[in-house]
């Protein structure tokens, strides 16, 4: 059998060359290789192109890296978690490349599996498939996308035995799965190494063949960063609790649902065992329960989108990234919630990015919008400015046209009977006068 030489985090640090692509696994810091990417900062490699779903958090794990300015170009899904990563690729100090979360996972994927590249109706008329190829493949249009390969990747996993294999705990998956495959240099740091036989072979998530270097590095509270643990204070005021409550009335027993961050998360605290409902979270989890009641973090518990740690239910599961949003684009997710910043008379969605604000990142909202058999929009129905959210048009970057099938704000219910919107409802304490005010688009007055 292999046996993979074990190396510190310096030596596995002075193994990434100037110019190198080197690929971070990880989601927030949960699966991170944080000490492998502390030691890469404390080298004087430069001129790095970096590729993970975000560049860690500030100061922390690429965060580092990005400080020091040892990164000359990233690309990844959410930038946003780090105000620095956002504020470098806005100034142009650092070149930047975004793409929709899954089909960064599939490109990692495709890199790794030797397949050139792949077509995906994930961003399809959006800013995102810009200067990129494009074809109709049966009637829908589908952007091309290169498979993605690096010279290192750092990867992070619990457990691995001297033979290589490694074992993730919880959502831990994440890109480090697809990752492994595609580099030319593997190193893996993980907690634990035991002799070879000591993970079962059905245990083995990532075969050995994979590895050329392990690390053992234990990890603190300190490098799981926000993830770390669950405050405890959670104000919710009611016109949101009411939107959330109106999310849950459109779902079934047995939906699989994922929930997007803001608004739609309230829908979980709402959800009880009779329900049925199955929670999916992108970042690799089906069965997703409440926020641990003890405080207790990403160290005890997997963590949700929001990476925020989570339960597991009876007959949960994980998986990675890459099978994730196989799930989601082949349409095994039956509703999506959730938020937006503007949907229009046409069921077009922008809920990404805002022109002059500090935002970048789409994370999965293409991949959901276009892949979940039923999209629900939950937000207030205006901006702070008092302007209109539910719009003739949309006016800020797509997120995906045509995918709208409801829309609940604090004033009201929309659908798109007939592809025209259409008011259905109004929400608790508001009026029809109060909805046509605020309401800069058209819409059809269906109320029973």
């Amino acid at each position: 059998m292999k046996e993979v030489p074990i190396i510190d985090v310096a030596t596995a640090a002075q193994m990434v060359k100037d110019g190198d692509t080197i690929l971070q696994g990880g989601f927030g810091m949960t699966g991170n290789p944080v000490h492998l990417m502390h030691a890469l900062a404390e080298t004087g490699t430069k001129n790095l192109t970096f590729i993970g779903n975000n560049v860690g958090e500030v100061g922390i794990g690429g965060g580092r890296l990005l400080r020091n300015g040892q990164i000359k170009k990233m690309i990844g899904s959410f930038f946003t978690s780090n105000p620095d990563a956002v504020k470098a690729a806005q100034s142009g100090q650092v070149a930047y490349e975004l793409l929709p979360q899954g089909t960064l996972a599939e490109a990692i994927r495709a890199g790794g599996a030797g397949i050139g590249g792949f077509y995906t109706p994930t961003s399809a008329g959006t800013l995102i498939a810009q200067g990129r190829e494009t074809k109709i493949i049966d009637g829908t249009e589908q952007v091309f996308i290169k498979g993605i390969r690096g010279n290192v990747a750092f990867i992070r996993a619990w457990r691995a035995d001297t033979a290589g294999n490694l074992q993730y705990r919880m959502t831990e998956q994440n890109f480090n799965k697809a990752m492994a495959t595609a580099a030319d240099l593997v190193i893996a740091e993980v907690e634990e190494i035991v002799p070879v036989g000591e993970i079962a072979p059905e245990h083995v998530h990532t075969p050995g063949c994979f590895v050329n270097y392990l690390v053992q590095a234990t990890l603190t509270l300190e490098d799981l960063g926000s993830s770390a643990s669950v405050s405890s204070s959670k104000k919710v005021d009611e016109s949101r609790m009411n939107m959330a409550k109106r999310a849950l009335a459109e779902l079934k027993k047995g939906d699989v649902v994922n929930l997007g961050i803001g608004i739609p998360t309230l829908v979980a605290d709402l959800i009880t065992e009779e329900h049925g409902i199955i929670l999916h979270t992108e970042n690799g989890m089906l069965g997703v329960g409440p926020v641990p009641t003890d405080g207790g973090g990403a160290m005890n518990y997997p963590v949700n989108a929001g990476k925020i740690p989570v339960t597991a239910l009876k007959g949960s599961s994980y998986f990675d990234s890459a099978d994730s949003f196989a799930m989601i684009r082949g349409r095994h997710i039956d509703a999506a919630i959730m938020g937006g910043l503007e949907v229009d008379e046409a069921a077009n969605l922008a809920n990404w990015a805002v022109p002059g604000k500090p935002l970048l990142g789409v994370g999965g909202a293409m991949d959901l919008a276009k892949g979940a058999k039923r999209l629900i929009i939950t937000m207030t129905h205006t901006n702070p400015d008092g302007s209109s959210k539910i719009v003739p048009a949309c006016t800020l970057p797509l997120t995906a046209s045509g995918v709208v099938d409801l829309v609940i704000t604090d004033l009201a219910v929309f659908a798109f009977p007939e592809n025209k919107l259409t008011l259905i409802e109004l929400m608790p304490g508001a009026t029809l006068e109060e909805v046509k005010a605020k309401t800069s688009a058209s819409f059809v007055e269906q109320i029973a």
